[in-house]
């Protein structure tokens, strides 16, 4: 956990990592189905030793959130995967037993402390902890937390159109994790077109990694950061923005998004708080002979 116990300020706000797992030795080209051997041998050398597997041949994968503390509040962006979940289709998330809330706990936060849940997008490991298991139900895992998510990811994923094989990782998710905060009255929707959130948050439309998929921009007094959820996996794709996860629902959407977002970044000097990066998670990009380069912080 490089940069697990590391503090991040961004003017008045300051970031923590909170992390559920890492997963390791993933086979680039499953990740990535459109890498070649080539591609990925030729990206490696960008790559920094916690990003990579222990043959470097592979890519390590992190699932963790972000703690966030305001002069206010405290926020939590994304919520992992969850403990005790049922999801036999993707053993990687199926009945977990990880001590993400000692870890929470280890930081200074209680669950009842928590005032409010950013969720990028209801996919499968970003939403788990949402809820908990209390004899033969699921409950908020936050009870004083109010729960923001997008309203387009609400509608479909409680819809049967999200029931397609692109979707099948996060094959009850909504059911576990999302409709029992909406049933409990702590969900506030993010409309369609994002916009701006308490005194430093806008949430950004970036569709493609799923439908309704929200980036979000902060800033405070002149620091500026952005939350990218899945727009990216690792670095690899800071390198080529072309490549798709396998994950990706809306392929030509994602790529749309990706570039934006590392536009948006490398203009502003924003810090890039990525979801699933293993190594440093947090870094700046720049622009590197017609494409842009990662900087870990």
């Amino acid at each position: 956990m490089p940069d697990s116990n590391k503090v991040y300020k961004i003017g008045d706000l300051t970031v923590t990592k909170i992390e559920e797992q890492v997963i390791p030795g993933i086979p680039p080209g499953y990740l990535y189905p459109k890498l070649s051997p080539q591609d990925f041998a030729a990206i490696e050398p960008a790559l920094a030793p916690h990003d990579l597997g222990a043959t470097r041949a592979d890519v390590n994968i992190s699932v963790h959130t972000w703690l966030v503390r305001t002069p206010k509040h405290i926020i939590l962006v994304d919520t992992s995967s969850g403990n005790h979940k049922d999801h036999p289709q993707n053993p990687l998330f199926h009945q977990l037993n990880l001590p993400y809330l000692q870890r929470l706990a280890d930081a200074g936060v209680r669950p009842e402390d928590v005032d409010y849940v950013f969720n990028t997008h209801l996919h499968v490991d970003h939403v788990g902890w949402n809820t908990v298991r209390e004899k033969d139900k699921w409950i908020p895992t936050f009870p004083n937390a109010r729960y923001l998510i997008p309203s387009v990811e609400r509608d479909y994923y409680s819809s049967p159109a999200s029931h397609n094989e692109a979707n099948i990782p996060s094959l009850g998710t909504y059911e576990d994790s999302v409709l029992p905060v909406i049933e409990a009255g702590l969900v506030d929707s993010i409309g369609p077109d994002g916009g701006p959130v308490l005194d430093y948050f806008t949430f950004v439309p970036t569709p493609g990694h799923s439908i309704g998929h929200m980036s979000i921009e902060f800033s405070s007094n002149g620091d500026r950061a952005i939350f990218a959820g899945d727009v990216m996996h690792s670095p690899i794709q800071v390198v080529r923005p072309d490549i798709n996860s396998v994950f990706c629902e809306f392929l030509d959407q994602a790529t749309e998004s990706r570039r934006k977002i590392l536009d948006h970044v490398a203009q502003n000097d924003a810090l890039y708080f990525g979801t699933h990066f293993a190594g440093r998670s947090v870094g700046r990009i720049t622009r590197n002979d017609g494409g842009y380069l990662w900087i870990p912080e």
